[in-house]
């Protein structure tokens, strides 16, 4: 078996190291080249092929890192949004997802030394809601689209007309307690006028023992007298 077989123990071994994700320290954005060791990262470094591209980068060193910027922020909110919607999740199982592709943008090629401020960026600018926790921080996606726009609007005006609707309806309501209060208060008065003037006109005997007894005026006496007179003669 030669020494560079292709399906010697080595090579094999190799292979699936190449496979795998590799220590970040010897990743290239540039090149976006992966060496397996700090000998083989040192290689490239030296290489006229990087050399050229450190020079490209020098001459506009912000343009690229915005350029990196923006990349890496559009995977992650891509992953965020498709798998967990706008439901809160731990921002680091989100990066491990990112991470997991080996050809994905380094954070150390953004303008974002670390998750967490990456994380606080996100919150500032209003693209997810953030929270520490315990744990670390967690994040929930702020979907801007068009339809959920569309959405929550009509949410917001369903609940606005129900609280308008809310508020008539106890203002009806209101109205309705007044009136009645009103009435019976109304009621109340003219029961109690009926009262006094039946009071007023009723005849009360103090016993039914005595017998009733009326007692004439002298005027009326002397009237009663010639009608009788006058009647007699007649």
């Amino acid at each position: 078996m030669g020494k560079h077989d292709f399906m010697s123990p080595k090579a094999v071994a190799n292979r699936m190291k190449a496979k795998g994700l590799q220590k970040l320290r010897w990743y290239c954005q540039m090149c976006e080249k992966q060496c397996r060791d700090q000998n083989g990262f040192k290689c490239h470094c030296a290489s006229e092929s990087h050399q050229r591209q450190m020079a490209i980068f020098a001459s506009n060193p912000t343009r690229y890192i915005d350029q990196f910027s923006q990349e890496f922020e559009q995977t992650f909110i891509s992953i965020l949004s498709r798998r967990y919607g706008t439901k809160a999740v731990d921002a680091n199982q989100v990066y491990q997802e990112l991470i997991a592709d080996r050809q994905h943008l380094h954070m150390n090629a953004t303008k974002w030394d670390t998750l967490s401020d990456f994380v606080m960026y996100l919150g500032r600018e209003g693209k997810c809601r953030v929270e520490e926790a315990e744990r670390g921080w967690m994040i929930a996606w702020i979907d801007t689209s068009d339809e959920a726009l569309a959405r929550k609007a009509a949410v917001q005006n369903k609940e606005r007309q129900a609280m308008e609707d809310e508020q008539l309806e106890q203002r009806m309501l209101e109205k309705q307690v007044k009136r009645a209060h009103k009435a019976l208060s109304q009621s109340r008065k003219d029961s109690a006028a009926t009262e006094e003037t039946a009071q007023a006109t009723e005849l009360k005997r103090e016993s039914t023992d005595q017998p009733i007894k009326l007692e004439l005026k002298p005027a009326a006496t002397k009237g009663l007298k010639g009608a009788l007179s006058s009647g007699l003669t007649a």
